[in-house]
């Protein structure tokens, strides 16, 4: 059997939001390698990228980045600035890179070689990456090893993930190995899709159920359908909620309207957290990167079937 080329080498920024933290990948090939996501601005980190490639007698010729989230992407640029390497990403990333990628794009280095996926959902700006030798994906956000991602206005689509989930189960469902942006390597990738894509249809019949019951706001939803989920990660399940209804009343099953109070304090709890306290600032940036919170205190709304 060959050994794999992947090497994982795991950024030291664990929370909440990013598990054990950030995976960072060197796929090695013919004396050279490619980085994906070199994680966050961390000199440790970046050391330990550096001096890896070293131990397997490979230059690091390309670096490319999923997504611009803060624990993906800070890294890419002073690895560029240690390594000459070029930035590989997608066009609408807000992050310094080199080569803008496009969907069935090739990133080689040395007899390396990985495919680029548009993969839109988790973030705008986000692309998968596929190895065809291994048949392995780098999937960043879009699937991780432990749980299931953030999918968060305004940056995350509902639709747009579902799509991508489709589209990775019917094309690459043959796929042997899932390399995702955290946690551990997943092994039955066709598995891991069908389990993420039934996730989203069954919290979307929950969502539609506790609307058949009457007017409901988002904090009322949460309440019901995460009862049994810890109530730190209520706003994260609330930006899911959302995320959701976005996509509903834009197909036209739902319906909303502004109440014309302020939120309760449980209800701003959940709605519009103050992350300081929850996390260090590091932390706190993730999560707001990935909840999509800092755009100001969101409206309480009510939400109805149409």
């Amino acid at each position: 059997m060959v050994a794999s080329r992947v090497v994982r080498i795991l950024a030291p920024n664990p929370s909440p939001m990013t598990l054990e933290g950030t995976n960072t990948y060197l796929i090695a090939g013919g004396g050279e390698a490619i980085v994906i996501d070199p994680g966050p601005d961390d000199a440790r980190h970046l050391d330990a990228i550096v001096e890896q490639a070293k131990a397997i007698g490979a230059t690091i010729a390309a670096i490319a980045v999923t997504h611009g989230h803060p624990d993906h992407a800070p890294g890419a640029k002073p690895l560029r600035e240690r390594t000459g390497a070029r930035v590989y990403a997608h066009a609408a990333a807000r992050f310094p890179f080199d080569v803008a990628t496009a969907d069935g794009a090739r990133i080689h280095a040395g007899d390396a070689e990985l495919e680029v996926l548009e993969a839109p959902g988790h973030a705008r700006d986000h692309v998968v990456f596929a190895l065809p030798d291994e048949a392995a994906l780098f999937t960043g956000d879009v699937v991780i090893g432990r749980g299931t991602v953030v999918v968060a206005p305004p940056n995350g689509d509902m639709r747009a993930y579902q799509a991508t989930l489709e589209r990775l189960l019917r094309e690459y469902g043959d796929a042997k190995t899932i390399y995702g942006g955290h946690g551990p390597r997943i092994d039955d990738p066709r598995a891991k899709l069908r389990e993420y894509i039934e996730h989203r249809q069954l919290r979307e019949h929950e969502i539609l159920d506790e609307l058949r019951g009457g007017e409901r706001t988002i904090p009322q939803m949460v309440e019901q359908i995460y009862r049994d989920v810890a109530q730190f990660l209520w706003p994260a399940a609330a930006r899911q909620v959302l995320a959701h209804l976005i996509a509903l009343e834009r197909e036209g099953f739902v319906r909303s309207h502004p109440l014309e109070r302020a939120a309760t304090a449980d209800e701003a709890s959940i709605l519009d957290p103050d992350l300081s306290r929850l996390a260090d600032e590091a932390s706190a940036a993730v999560a707001r990167a990935e909840l999509g919170f800092g755009h100001g205190p969101p409206a309480l709304e009510a939400y109805a079937l149409a």
